[in-house]
């Protein structure tokens, strides 16, 4: 009978060792399986919550078919312990097992709300964003200029929320003095900027930050991915190209920025001035004259008077051969690849067309008619204003 007794209970072991084993295999399946999520979500994880909340929550927005698997995932591949607080976008059909990676990663909020500083060339605009999950598009929902406009409720409110996200946007074309003046003027940030970094060593581009990031720390980002695009581009030189160091393209490069803000003209503007550096002669290009008059310290905010095209300074290329001595803006990487790149064109002359491009022209007499042409325009656009 003890034999018997025996047997049957190995028989029903083995039965639930199986049964176990099937059950823990289902539950991976359902783990690792696309989810039932038919539209993006935002998940918000609170500081202080755990897996069990989250699993709530998810379970309740239709995120996932079981909250317990969701645990048991969570804590059978170790990652209970690595919640982050923040708010992250859930796609449709992610599955548990990509959820738990997306909220244990590195704790940057992939949705919600931003912060944006948009640092351009007449101003600071700053933007508090919310991100529809729906059509994963932001929309705005307060929008001012930094030191200028009162501060909107709404971004002191958003500062105050712990998981909002914050990105500094540099345009390309900004000096130097625009951008550190910007940053301190940047709450969310710490910090003396220290000295002002060289002209056209900052990279035009998108920075995250955090609340407290230090400003120089800030500052130091900017120009080391500057230093990497004036090596990349001097790496890709053509060898014709009109400048000789790496130093000259980045001052002919932040020329060429500060001439055009039309993509498709960069390589072409950049053969003006490359063929007029080839034939010895003048530059003779507006935004130098204006840089010797404002040493990029704000905009100049009216016309260019004729005593100003005449006074000598070290950036005046109507006066001066050659380039000017240092860049006279933060140029970026397609201006930079232009410098040293430049289109095969004859042209040795532009001006502007109207559209926001440029008239060009090989010969002095077909750049007088384009300049005749503008001025019509011009005299036609104040008598409309």
């Amino acid at each position: 009978m003890w034999r018997s007794l025996a047997s049957n209970m190995l028989t029903v072991l083995i039965a639930a060792l199986f049964l176990l084993g099937g059950l823990i295999l289902w539950g991976k399946s359902q783990y690792t399986a696309e989810g039932p999520l038919d539209t993006a979500i935002c998940l918000r994880v609170d500081r202080g919550s755990n897996m069990a909340r989250v699993s709530r929550d998810l379970e309740a927005q239709g995120a996932v078919a079981s909250g317990t698997i969701f645990r048991l995932g969570a804590k059978y591949s170790e990652k209970t312990g690595q919640l982050k607080a923040g708010s992250f976008l859930v796609e449709p059909g992610s599955s548990m097992e990509r959820i738990v990676d997306e909220i244990t990663h590195s704790g940057a909020s992939t949705c919600g709300t931003e912060i944006v500083y948009r640092v351009g060339v007449t101003r600071t605009q700053t933007l508090v964003r919310e991100l529809d999950p729906a059509t994963n598009k932001f929309e705005d929902i307060a929008d001012f200029i930094l030191g200028v406009d009162e501060v909107p409720a709404e971004y002191t409110e958003t500062r105050q929320d712990a998981d909002t996200r914050y990105r500094i946007a540099l345009a390309e074309g900004v000096t130097s003095w625009q951008v550190v003046e910007a940053l301190k003027a940047m709450d969310v940030l710490d910090g003396d900027p220290g000295e002002r970094p060289a002209e056209g060593l900052l990279a035009p581009d998108s920075y995250e930050v955090t609340p407290g990031t230090e400003r120089a720390a800030v500052l130091a980002e900017m120009q080391e991915r500057q230093q990497l695009r004036i090596n990349a581009a001097w790496e890709s030189r053509a060898d014709d190209a009109a400048v000789k160091t790496p130093e000259e393209m980045l001052i002919l490069a932040s020329i060429i920025e500060k001439e055009t803000g039309v993509a498709s003209e960069r390589g072409v503007v950049a053969s003006v001035f490359t063929n007029r550096l080839n034939r010895g002669m003048r530059l003779q290009t507006d935004p130098t004259v204006i840089y010797g008059v404002t040493k990029g310290e704000g905009i100049l905010g009216r016309g260019l008077r004729q005593s100003e095209l005449r006074k000598a300074t070290p950036w005046n290329t109507y006066v001066i051969e050659g380039l000017p001595p240092t860049p006279i803006a933060n140029p970026g990487l397609a201006s930079l690849e232009a410098a040293v790149n430049p289109e095969s064109t004859d042209y040795v002359f532009f001006v502007a067309d109207g559209t926001g491009g440029h008239a060009f022209a090989k010969t002095l007499d077909e750049h007088n008619r384009n300049v005749a042409k503008w001025r019509e325009i011009e005299a036609q656009q104040q008598q409309n204003n």
